[in-house]
């Protein structure tokens, strides 16, 4: 499961960049080019595939959801 935990950290720091580059990309296209919604796109393809990987994960039980208060 240890592995699982670091795919999940990797994809989650894929998402950062991503809007990192959306970020710069809209600062310095001044939203003028498609780079920012290519950004933006990429992040929204990366998010779905977290979502898709932690629902395998705990459809396989390696993940067990849990409530906020007991």
């Amino acid at each position: 499961m240890v592995l699982g935990k670091i795919l999940v950290i990797v994809i989650f720091l894929g998402i950062v960049a991503a809007m990192g580059s959306a970020l710069y990309f809209l600062v310095k296209d001044r939203g003028d080019s498609d780079r920012l919604a290519r950004a933006l796109t990429w992040r929204v393809a990366i998010s779905v595939s977290l979502f898709a990987l932690l629902f395998v994960f705990w459809w396989a039980g390696l993940i067990q959801p849990h409530a906020l208060y007991p």
